[in-house]
């Protein structure tokens, strides 16, 4: 009874908006009403169309995966952060780090981005600074910096969600026996013995099951972060799969195309996800799926 209102949240919000896929089959115009029988029947050329404009996709799945990649690659950070809060005695000192790594998960895209702003760019923060102790600041700060996007994204995704992400492992530590922990302490083990021995394999199964999930959503990764932070002079490589798709369908009109780019990378995120749960199950026996 208790889980009925949660599988009612989630049939409501991604269950039922499946139905609008049906547009993806059809040359939608708002001005001849929703009804699909004034619409024009178009069949799988809206899907044909997305090979025509290869290039464009290309260069999105691109800047997508390049993205989503780098994420990938600062993924155990988290688990490294829980290792040693696990490791801090004092209570006090570990629950101010604790707030503070958290505390960024609940600020807004919209309020980290003017954070940035007066930091990052041409005449924020690191620039007065430089200009201060004599130097010559660069001509265009982070934000529109074009070679140093996908990297400046990535630092900004891991300050917000790393000590948020950071908890579940911490909860995978407290679940590891502490008998296991005295058992090696008489062994005569020490402390990165005991995290190499015991912590990091109590916690691979946790951190498993997130990467696999992180690798299914590789292709739906940060669409609210690359929105924020838009702008001409990164637009080349700032531009992901799913700004991409509002793009198409907002901003230029093209609603049934754009639902047909979205259904497209819908079924390839579900072949990523089976492809990396056989290569887990072969390496270590283990999968989620």
């Amino acid at each position: 009874m208790l889980s009925i209102p949660f599988l009612i949240f989630v049939i409501a919000f991604n269950y039922v908006p499946l139905f609008g896929w049906i547009y993806a089959f059809y040359d939608f115009r708002p001005t001849l009403g929703s009804a699909l029988a004034n619409q024009q029947f178009v069949g799988l050329a809206n899907f044909a169309e997305i090979w025509k404009e290869k290039e464009d996709l290309i260069r999105v799945l691109g800047n997508t995966l390049a993205m989503g990649g780098l994420s990938l690659l600062v993924s155990p950070l988290p688990v490294l952060l829980a290792i040693l809060l696990s490791e801090v005695k004092n209570l006090t000192f570990k629950k101010l780090i604790q707030v503070t790594s958290t505390f960024p998960n609940f600020i807004s895209w919209i309020v980290v981005f003017g954070i940035a702003t007066s930091v990052f760019s041409y005449t924020g923060l690191v620039s007065t600074v430089i200009k201060a102790f004599g130097g010559t600041p660069p001509d265009i700060g982070l934000l529109g910096n074009v070679d140093r996007v996908w990297v400046f994204q990535t630092f900004l995704g891991v300050w917000k969600g790393m000590g948020w992400s950071s908890i579940i492992y911490l909860a995978a530590i407290a679940g590891i026996d502490p008998g296991l922990y005295e058992a090696v302490t008489i062994d005569g083990a020490n402390k990165l013995q005991a995290i190499r021995h015991i912590t990091i394999p109590g916690i691979l199964p946790t951190f498993l099951v997130l990467f696999l999930l992180a690798v299914s959503l590789i292709l739906s990764n940060g669409f609210d972060q690359y929105f924020v932070f838009y702008n001409s002079l990164v637009s080349d490589k700032i531009t992901s799969l799913d700004l991409y798709t509002y793009q198409l369908g907002i901003i230029a009109g093209r609603y049934s195309y754009s639902i047909a780019f979205g259904i497209a990378k819908t079924f390839v995120s579900i072949l990523l996800l089976f492809s990396v749960n056989s290569l887990a199950r072969a390496i270590r026996g283990e999968s989620i799926v």
